[in-house]
Parts: structure tokens; C-alpha cells; sequence
């Protein structure tokens, strides 16, 4: 079940040249603990955020071309990356009016899958699956997928909660990460340090290799030539799952409900007791899931984690929350023990990545109801390259077995039921 082989590893689905996702290693047929390392395109995240850090630039652009072509771009390259993005953020005439403003919805994946969705219809060229045109797709999706999201968001607050419409439209020569923190803000302004550290996570997010459900989802339906609407609109419902992109959601929910029910926040016994009435099912939302710690690859720790920890203490520091990261560090230590007293597993536990991105966007004053947007719309990157290695390199659907084991039954007339 879940393409799982029995030592947990995934089962070989296909091969990738856009990212590698390194959690553990074998060693006479043993899986063997390591710390994750992430890989886009062979170059580790860990020097690519390092770089833009240094040198003081956005870097989603230059990862987005990264993926997309496989090389990373020159100084004009990059920049010429960023003036088509700047063009094709601008939505299609009436599609404000047409698609965002009506049948508003109370969550905006599943606005943003619809949005996608109608995309098509504005598309005079939407069935054509050769290369250049699912690329000119992909740049066009990449590029409106944060303007969508963002006037989704003021749609559902006007519809919903009766605040006033304001409707903004994108700004040429900003990065993507200002860009959606302009649109978001009521008088279009935002803070410049907020913008880079949302960067940061959109660089974080921009791809998880091919096995990963939404990714998979995209390989699936591009292997049939489907369009590329009704590929990332799939993809986005695998990325709203609770289980996948919507993690960070319900860990924001979960850690709402610790913190109301622990009173001593450095307190680690009490910390450590609440974990395991969550793993018993006696707290939480009744699924015995600590929401964020742990992950299908990585065993001794998320590099992604490991990156927006450092962050989220620096801005926790700036804003006064740092008895909430405490808090967050120690439920992060605690979680292995409770899951061994619990369910009897002494493998290591690691925080992923949806720990602590909620965490972030709610000192950047995000929205909730954004967070798992803010997801697909740097995981859109990722999924729009691996359609594109499909429709080059896969040539056959993909189309696995299922057993069936059911049991013979002899039909019953009407009758004589």
C-alpha cells in the first residue's frame, strides 16, 4: 500500500533529472540513517539559499528557471526570466471579473484548482502538448498562480466576512515573493525584509523530486497528453491533502490546541505526556498524528527544516515570540521519545518542513487560509518540470497493477433480494 516496499522505502516508479531527495542510505540492503540533503538539478539547496543570501537578491526566479531549463541562468538570462514572468502575471481581460470575483470559495486550493481549471478556456492553444507550448503554459501558470491566490484570498474576505473588495493588480520589475505581499497588503506596501524571507520559503518549496503525491499526480496525468490545466489543477488537490502540502495547516491547528492545553511551555514532561495522548488519539483531531515531525525520505533530519528553523528563530526574536519557538524547538525534541513510548518506534523522527512554515507565515502576518497556497505556488515550479521531462521522455502511461481480491459471487435476480 502507498508504493511502499516493506522497509519503507518507495517503490521505483521512474527516473528524474530535476531533483534528488537524500534521506538515507543502504548498506548490505539496510536502509542507514542520514542527515537530508536537497538537491535541484545536482546543486544543494543549502548553497543555493546561502548564495542569494549573500548576496542580498531574490532567488525564487533564478530557482524557477533553474528547474524549468536545467542549468543555472546567466545575469541576462535570469533577468530576461523575470521581465516574461513580470508580463505574464498580467490575468486575461474579464478573467478578474469572470473567474476570481464569482462562485467565490471558502478555501482557495480548491479556488485555485477551478481558477486553473477555467484557464483553459482563455488558452487559444490549450490542447497542443509539444514543448514549446506546454512551456509557454508553464511560464504563464508559474507567473499568475501568486496573483491568483492573492485576490482569491480578498474575494473570500469580501464575500465571506463582508470586508471591503480590493482588488490589486501586479506591479512590473518586482520579484514574485514582493509581488504577492504587495497584492496581499490593503495599500499595496510591504516590508522589504518580510518579502526576502518569503523568498526564502518559495525557494524552499520549489520541488521535492518525483515521487512525492503531487508531483506523481502530474507524471500520471501528463502520461496520458492530457492538457496542462487539467494536470496542475490535479495537482493542486493532491497538494490541499492533509497528508501532503495541507500539513501545515493542520500542524498550525494542532499547535493552536497544545498551547491552550500545556500550561507550562518549558515544561518537558507535560510537553511530552501531551504528545502521546495525540499519538493515543485522546487529543488532537482524533487521527494520532503529530503534524509535522517525520517524513517518507528523510531520517535524521528535513535540510528544508533544518534552513527555516534558523529563520524563524531570527524573526521570533524580532517580534517578540520566542517563548512560541521554544516551544516549538522542545515539541520537536520531545516527539521521538512519545512516538517510542507510544508506538514502540525508536527510528529517529525529524520535523519537517510544514513544522515550522506555518509558524513563519503566521509572524509575517499571513493569512491561515493562505498558507497551503503559498505551497503550490512554489511547488508549481516543480510540477510544471516534471510534466515537461514526461511529455519528452516518458512515452507510455503510466498505468500500475491492482490485485483484485475479490471473491466470486453469483448474480441474484431482482426478485429475490
Amino acid at each position: 500500500r502507498g508504493l511502499r516496499n516493506p522497509d519503507g522505502t518507495g517503490v521505483m516508479a521512474g527516473l528524474t533529472n530535476i531533483c534528488s531527495v537524500e534521506g538515507y542510505y543502504i548498506d548490505d540492503g539496510e536502509r542507514v540513517p542520514k542527515n537530508g540533503v536537497l538537491k535541484y538539478r545536482g546543486i544543494n539547496i543549502n548553497d543555493i539559499i546561502e548564495a542569494c543570501e549573500k548576496e542580498d537578491r531574490f532567488g525564487f526566479e533564478e530557482v524557477a528557471y533553474l528547474l524549468i531549463f536545467g542549468s543555472l541562468p546567466t545575469k541576462e538570462q535570469v533577468n530576461l526570466f523575470r521581465d516574461i514572468l513580470g508580463i505574464c502575471r498580467f490575468l486575461p481581460d474579464t478573467y478578474i471579473e469572470d473567474v476570481l470575483m464569482k462562485n467565490a470559495s471558502m478555501d482557495i486550493m480548491n479556488k485555485l484548482a477551478r481558477c486553473i481549471l477555467i484557464s483553459y478556456s482563455f488558452d487559444e492553444n490549450p490542447d497542443d502538448v509539444s514543448i514549446e507550448n506546454v512551456l509557454r503554459q508553464s511560464i504563464q501558470l508559474i507567473a499568475r498562480l501568486p496573483i491568483i491566490a492573492a485576490n482569491a484570498y480578498s474575494v473570500k474576505k469580501h464575500i465571506y466576512e463582508d470586508d471591503s473588495l480590493l482588488i490589486h493588480r501586479p506591479k512590473a520589475g518586482l520579484a514574485t515573493a514582493q509581488n504577492f505581499m504587495r497584492i496581499l497588503g490593503q495599500d499595496v506596501s510591504f516590508d522589504e525584509k518580510e518579502a526576502r524571507l518569503l523568498d526564502l520559503c518559495l525557494v524552499l518549496h520549489a520541488e521535492h523530486g518525483g515521487g512525492n503525491n503531487s508531483a506523481f499526480t502530474v507524471r500520471v496525468l501528463s502520461s496520458t497528453s492530457t492538457d496542462t490545466y487539467s494536470t496542475i489543477s490535479a495537482a493542486i488537490g493532491s497538494l490541499k491533502g492533509p497528508k501532503h502540502g495541507g500539513a501545515n495547516a493542520k500542524t498550525l491547528a494542532q499547535m493552536t490546541e497544545i498551547k491552550s492545553n500545556i500550561k507550562n511551555w518549558s515544561d518537558e514532561e507535560e510537553i511530552l505526556s501531551y504528545l502521546e495522548k495525540i499519538l493515543r488519539k485522546e487529543a488532537g483531531d482524533g487521527s494520532g498524528l503529530i503534524y509535522g515531525i517525520g517524513h517518507a525520505i528523510y531520517t535524521l533530519s528535513d535540510p528544508r527544516a533544518v534552513i527555516l528553523k534558523e529563520y524563524a528563530k531570527t524573526l521570533a526574536e524580532a517580534t517578540g515570540n520566542m517563548d512560541e519557538f521554544n516551544l516549538y524547538t522542545l515539541i520537536e525534541k520531545k516527539a521521538p521519545e512519545a512516538f517510542k513510548n507510544v508506538k514502540g518506534i525508536t527510528s529517529p523522527m525529524p520535523a519537517n518542513v510544514d513544522f515550522y512554515s506555518g509558524f513563519v507565515y503566521q509572524m509575517l502576518n499571513i493569512p491561515e487560509e493562505l498558507h497551503t497556497p503559498l505551497f503550490a505556488m512554489a511547488r508549481i515550479v516543480g510540477w510544471c518540470a516534471h510534466r515537461i521531462e514526461e511529455v519528452m521522455t516518458g512515452g507510455k502511461i503510466i498505468r500500475p497493477a491492482y490485485k483484485s481480491v475479490i471473491k466470486r459471487s453469483e448474480y441474484t435476480h431482482l426478485s429475490d433480494r
